[in-house]
């Protein structure tokens, strides 16, 4: 007679936020041999369950690590990942993450910076409309991450394993628990079987890593993901992600064409970076016909941001740009929003092509730029269709050097002005967003990540940062705020060997969960440097509205409830809820000690380090 573990009708201990544990019984069968699990000690045989199934489908298809937020929906997923730690089973990490959004932020960091999707584990549709801005986030920053969900129990009398047996499971039925996020994921589905669950997780992965990846997301019950099930293998090759799409032929001879005979060539983009290939290819094309490169709301590196050829960047200043002014052809490369034409757009006359993989913006109500003609394909394979294109063409050097000598002079007043900036502000006695930038690049080295979060300062961090390395800079890729804490954790466990900063408004430093974020920092040592750009309060709805009402009543009071005064003490925040260095900066003569204690500390002491960095108020 051998025995096995079967539950029945399980009381819960339980916690909504927490793990659970169960109070079953050991039953014995003499139909025991037929299970398919395997034997374990004491010869107990060990179920194979859908959570199993579902775990090692992840396993497969290159997960490495589960952000979780747990709930009373996750024991059977809780039970598999403990019995494959007691035999030996490879399956992913479980991250424990308090909060959502973070849960979210950082399986999204994590694939921003290595390339391969992870996955988020959360509570019914609590913690889904918990990820809230989160799934906003991934979805324009088009990263690749399976999120999976419970749901209440399907059944409420003990038919199944896993029936209800807490009041809340009523509570959190819903009707419709996918259409929280139908919106924002490129594919959402009900896992109603434990028979095909893995084929169900592989096809989910090949939407997430198909043009345009993104986020999707699974639900299932706990009767479902606990039944026992037959063991399955796939070949996961069948799975892959669809190959990039490219430029006909012949569209490919017109753009070509084009691009010799504009006088004023100019590229804008503002992520093609995510693709480290696509930098190389396009910094090729664009020193080879001396093509000026602008950036529009930067997601990534996506050019040097010292090379002669370089612009600058454009967000939302009033503000003509020169170089796009004076294009006459305009190659928009992987940018939702290449300018905002009611202050800043491309010549009337001006040819334009745009390259990407969403042209259509299917999912956007009110979208569309001039073009020529739009192409649904991948930038690095357009651009090395077209170097290679190039290759065969007669180029008229010069043409190209006269380009090259218009864009070098403009480059190098801009960099004289960003230059006289870093020093004017260096004399003051106020510390601004354009001088901590520039010491916090001063103080990092080659191997450094930054995070850019700061909504109103996204220019002076991007200005006087001046990344030159591809993958060196990331954003969320979308407009909710509180990404960059928890993508420092995820981005720090892709690449442990890098140094991660991350560059916050102060506003947003409460969004990214603070308290959450540092205790997981310290708990999976993770360390990283938060800079706060303290301005105590919240400067992008001052600025929306004075742009709105230059000169209504808004404009003449300083009390239009987005002040943070007296502000909290975001630093002590940190060292209280994760042990990190904490330090408030109020002069210049501070800002370089701390950020060479910071850097000491990060290496040698392996915690992370928070300076509260006074900025004059707004």
């Amino acid at each position: 007679m051998t025995w096995f573990i079967r539950w029945r009708s399980p009381s819960l201990k339980s916690d909504a936020a927490g793990p659970q544990t169960f109070r079953g019984k050991i039953h014995h069968s003499r139909t025991a041999g037929k299970s398919n699990g395997k034997k374990g000690s004491n010869n107990a045989i060990l179920m194979y369950t859908a959570s199993t199934a579902f775990l090692e489908a992840l396993n497969e298809a290159g997960v490495t690590h589960i952000f979780a937020n747990l709930g009373s929906d996750h024991p059977p997923i809780i039970e598999s990942l403990a019995e494959g730690q007691a035999n030996g089973r490879v399956l992913p990490k479980l991250i424990t993450c308090p909060n959502e959004m973070v849960a979210l932020s950082a399986a999204q960091g994590f694939a921003q910076a290595s390339g391969r999707a992870q996955a988020v584990l959360v509570h019914v549709e609590c913690g889904t409309q918990s990820l809230g801005g989160a799934v906003h986030n991934a979805a324009n920053g088009r990263a690749p991450v399976l999120i999976f969900a419970g749901v209440s129990p399907i059944t409420q009398e003990g038919e199944l394993t896993g029936t209800r047996n807490e009041y809340v499971q009523w509570i959190q039925d819903v009707f419709d628990q996918r259409g929280l996020v139908r919106g924002y994921v490129r594919y959402e589905n009900e896992i109603r079987t434990g028979k095909n669950i893995k084929q169900l997780v592989l096809r989910a992965m090949q939407f997430a890593n198909s043009d345009p990846k993104g986020p999707v997301y699974l639900t299932g019950s706990r009767e479902v993901m606990s039944e026992e099930v037959s063991p399955v293998s796939l070949n996961v090759d069948q799975w892959q992600p669809i190959s990039p799409a490219a430029i006909a032929p012949n569209d490919v001879a017109v753009v070509v064409k084009d691009l010799l005979q504009a006088k004023r060539p100019l590229v804008v983009t503002s992520y093609l970076g995510r693709q480290t290939s696509a930098v190389k290819q396009l910094i090729r094309l664009c020193q080879r016909l001396a093509i000026g490169f602008l950036e529009s709301v930067p997601k990534s590196m996506n050019f040097p941001a010292d090379d002669p050829l370089y612009q600058g960047n454009t967000w939302s200043e009033p503000r003509q740009n020169i170089a796009l002014e004076q294009a006459d052809l305009v190659l928009v490369l992987d940018s939702d929003v290449p300018w905002i034409p009611v202050v800043n757009r491309a010549a009337k006359n001006a040819t334009v092509y745009y390259i990407d993989v969403d042209p259509l913006k299917d999912r956007r109500p009110l979208w569309y730029i001039p073009v020529k003609k739009s192409f649904r394909v991948d930038a690095s394979t357009a651009l090395e269709q077209i170097n290679e294109r190039l290759d065969h063409e007669v180029v008229d050097e010069g043409a190209v050097e006269k380009r090259r000598q218009f864009y070098t002079n403009l480059s190098q007043a801009r960099c004289t002005q960003l230059q006289k900036v870093e020093e004017e502000h260096a004399k003051a006695d106020i510390i601004t967003a354009e001088y901590i930038s520039a010491r916090v690049r001063h103080h990092t080295g080659k191997n450094t990540v930054f995070l850019i979060e700061g909504v109103t300062n996204n220019k002076a961090m991007f200005d006087h940062i001046c990344p030159n390395e591809p993958g060196s800079v990331f954003t969320s890729g979308g407009g909710s705020l509180g990404w960059n804490g928890g993508a420092a954790i995820g981005i720090k466990m892709a690449r442990p060997g890098a140094t991660v900063v991350s560059l916050t408004g102060d506003g947003t430093y409460m969004f990214t969960a603070p308290s959450s974020v540092h205790w997981m920092s310290r708990h999976y040592q993770t360390p990283f440097l938060h800079v706060v750009y303290n301005n105590r309060g919240w400067k992008a709805p001052k600025q929306a509205t004075l742009s709105v009402h230059p000169d209504g009543h808004a404009s003449r009071t300083d009390d239009l409830g987005a002040t943070f005064n007296p502000p909290p003490d975001y630093a002590g925040i940190a060292a209280a809820a994760g042990g990190a260095f904490a330090q408030t900066l109020r002069h210049p003569s501070d800002v370089d000690p701390a950020l060479e204690n910071a850097m000491k500390i990060l290496k040698t002491e392996r915690r992370s380090v928070v300076l509260d960095v006074w900025l004059s108020s707004f």
